[in-house]
């Protein structure tokens, strides 16, 4: 009985360990994402890589024979709002007073003076705070050619949805062209 309990929870640690390390996906941008920008009513599908090499992001837009590639790449994580304040704090109940003498339950002492019974306290100390929650928002840039061969400059700006789970997004704005001939626009790729 006891070698079955002992290869019984030898089995589960060892998957605790397999599926831990499997959850792990490292850089949040690290992956494939697929999705489009628009400007208007005009849609365009998009494509992007994004790796992460320990320092620094890289990638490229729409790899093939055309691939443009991502600079000026970054992730950052930013504080939405400061976290909330701490509740008002609750007032003291006074001690309670000992009844007159010969008045009372039966000569029974008086409760003691400053406690309540129970618990941690009053005070809070060993509640813990959640983390303020956090945007995490990316920017990237690329510079590819249009059909006549003149350089078209992309900068993207946006915010990951759903960091935690696999189905994350990321939504913002997009902006192809330079100068009065910039076009405009939102995207939403999706990891893949």
């Amino acid at each position: 009985m006891r070698k079955v309990t002992l290869s019984l929870l030898a089995v589960l640690t060892s998957l605790t360990i397999v599926l831990s390390l499997a959850a792990q996906e490292g850089h949040p941008l690290k992956g494939s994402w697929l999705g489009d920008w628009s400007a208007g009513t005009t849609k365009n599908q998009v494509f992007v890589v994004f790796d992460w090499d320990g320092k620094m992001i890289s990638g490229a837009i729409n790899p093939g024979t055309e691939t443009i590639v991502v600079k000026n790449a970054s992730l950052n994580p930013t504080p939405v709002a400061p976290p909330p304040a701490p509740p008002a704090a609750v007032p003291a109940i006074p001690p309670a007073t000992p009844p007159a003498a010969g008045a009372g339950a039966q000569g029974a002492a008086a409760p003691a003076a400053g406690g309540r019974g129970g618990g941690r306290g009053g005070n809070g100390a060993g509640a813990s705070v959640a983390a303020p929650p956090v945007d995490w928002l990316v920017h990237f840039e690329g510079e590819g050619k249009d059909a006549k061969g003149a350089t078209v400059n992309y900068v993207a700006d946006g915010k990951i949805e759903n960091i935690g789970l696999s189905n994350r997004a990321i939504v913002g704005t997009w902006v192809s062209g330079t100068g009065a001939a910039a076009t405009k626009g939102t995207f939403r790729i999706a990891r893949q």
